[in-house]
């Protein structure tokens, strides 16, 4: 039984039941036909001994036909044989007319009062006469013996015997009709076609049926030499051999992309080691240095201010530049280390509006300066989320002083949302500023892609690792020249 799950099982299955259906048809069609002639011939044959039953009572009658019929006591005659017989004609021995149900073949009357017969050669539109051989020398006498063109309608002649006048013939005109017997004959030619296309239209649907799923697979398996190791082949809960094999494919491409997820965590891995090792050389060769410039700064500031109020500004300025620049320095190796090391995530319950808050004051003094509106919008009932403060905290402040950066000096919005959202909270920062290009929308989390020129690249890539750590998830959404959108979504407190 399990054969005929197959593709293979199906397809045998219905041609043979094609064939068997044709067969079937073909002999009952041929049944049908043989039934129906069969009838026809029994009408036909009933016609004629009505016919010739009329002829014979006419000869021996002195009244015509068309009164004979009319008789009540005749039952021989009834309407089946009169609509098959189209006349009789009754033929004495000098081949004339003596009787006819046709009015215009009738004797008519002479001058004298004398009967005036016609002759039968002068008969116009007989039928042609079957089974003329019968007759022997008499058929010369019969127009409609050899006519070259056949009618639809036929005639018999029946010779009779008298016994003073000789021979007579009784010739019973039958009606055929030519279009149904075309008719009968064609159907089983039409069944036949009807049956042949049925199995074609069959199988045809059987073949694309078949040949999609191998059309679909050579595209996904071009898909996939490509690159693509997410395209699938849509099974349709297919059960046979095909099925089976796309079930296959795409468990391999599955598997395939698996390992490609695994092959890409391990290049990151083997890359962060290699990050963490240099950054804390970095970190032991640069950062004693830098200590040591940031506090000769400020004995030099406390020690060697100028007297000259002019001069003192351009001394303040100029020692609060070199402490920046340290202070820069100092950031970029302390990116380097966050993002390198190993991250072990102290997790408690947070407000999340006064982790927001809390880094905002990072950013209100250059929003205010730039003339950036910040807003802060907080649904009801929004629960704590489940994260480490100091982890958090370096979150929001990549993303709001981004967002301040991009918005630059020309002023605009910065808007924060903060929302429940299916055992998360989520938070919507947008900005009005000058948008993230296309092209660059799926790097701005790699590690050192950077559009800035001071920029070390890490910023994002370290938002994006914290948030994971945090079971979170991050999405950016940008048009150039209409600001960005990042959403951040993290597991409320109480989420299991």
């Amino acid at each position: 039984m399990n054969f005929f799950k197959t593709f293979r099982g199906r397809l045998l299955l219905i041609l043979a039941f094609l064939l068997v259906a044709t067969l079937g048809v073909q002999y009952y069609l041929n049944l049908l036909t043989q039934q129906q002639n069969n009838d026809l011939r029994e009408a036909q044959a009933k016609a004629l001994v009505a016919g010739i039953t009329l002829g014979s009572n006419s000869i021996s009658s002195s009244s015509y036909m068309d009164e004979l019929i009319k008789r009540e006591d005749q039952n021989y005659f009834d309407e089946a044989a009169a609509a098959r017989v189209r006349d009789v004609i009754i033929i004495d021995n000098n081949w004339q007319v003596r009787d006819s149900l046709n009015p215009d073949f009738q004797p008519t009357t002479g001058p004298n009062g004398e009967n005036v017969y016609r002759n039968l050669s002068d008969l116009p539109n007989l039928p042609p006469l079957k089974e003329g051989v019968r007759l022997g020398d008499d058929i010369q006498h019969f127009p409609n013996a050899n006519l070259a063109v056949q009618g639809d309608d036929e005639a018999r002649a029946i010779p009779i015997e008298t016994t003073s006048e000789g021979r007579w013939y009784i010739m019973v005109l039958l009606k055929n009709d030519q279009s149904e017997a075309n008719r009968r004959a064609a159907l089983p030619l039409i069944v036949t076609l009807i049956v042949l296309s049925l199995s074609t239209l069959v199988t045809f649907v059987l073949v694309w049926r078949f040949t999609r799923p191998i059309a679909n697979l050579s595209n996904a398996a071009r898909l996939v030499a490509d690159g693509n190791l997410a395209v699938r082949v849509p099974e349709r809960g297919r059960t046979d051999e095909m099925g089976q094999l796309l079930t296959q494919f795409n468990e391999m491409t599955a598997e395939l992309e698996k390992s490609k997820e695994l092959e890409e965590q391990l290049r990151q891995a083997e890359k962060s080691a290699v990050i963490g090792r240099l950054g804390s050389a970095i970190a032991h060769e640069i950062r004693n240095p830098l200590n040591f410039i940031n506090l000769t700064l400020d004995h030099l500031r406390s020690k060697f201010q100028p007297e000259n109020e002019e001069k003192v500004a351009a001394f303040t300025k100029l020692i609060g530049q070199v402490k920046s620049e340290v202070a820069r320095i100092n950031q970029q190796i302390s990116d380097f280390l966050n993002y390198s090391r190993p991250a072990k995530a102290n997790l408690q319950a947070l407000d999340a509006r006064q982790v927001v808050e809390d880094s905002l004051r990072l950013v209100e003094a250059q929003a205010s300066e730039n003339d950036i509106r910040i807003a802060v919008v907080e649904h009801e009932d929004v629960p704590k989320i489940l994260a480490d403060p100091d982890f958090l905290r370096s979150v929001f402040n990549n993303l709001f002083i981004n967002a301040v950066q991009a918005i630059g000096n020309e002023g605009g919005n910065m808007n924060v949302k903060i929302s429940p959202d299916n055992g998360f909270v989520r938070f919507d920062i947008s900005d009005t500023g000058s948008g993230i290009p296309e092209p660059n929308l799926a790097k701005i989390f790699e590690p050192y892609f950077s559009t800035k020129e001071t920029g070390t690249g890490l910023g994002l890539a370290i938002v994006q690792k914290i948030v994971e750590v945090h079971n979170g998830t991050i999405d950016v959404g940008s048009k150039e020249g209409e600001g960005t959108k990042f959403t951040v979504k993290l597991p409320k407190a109480n989420a299991k």
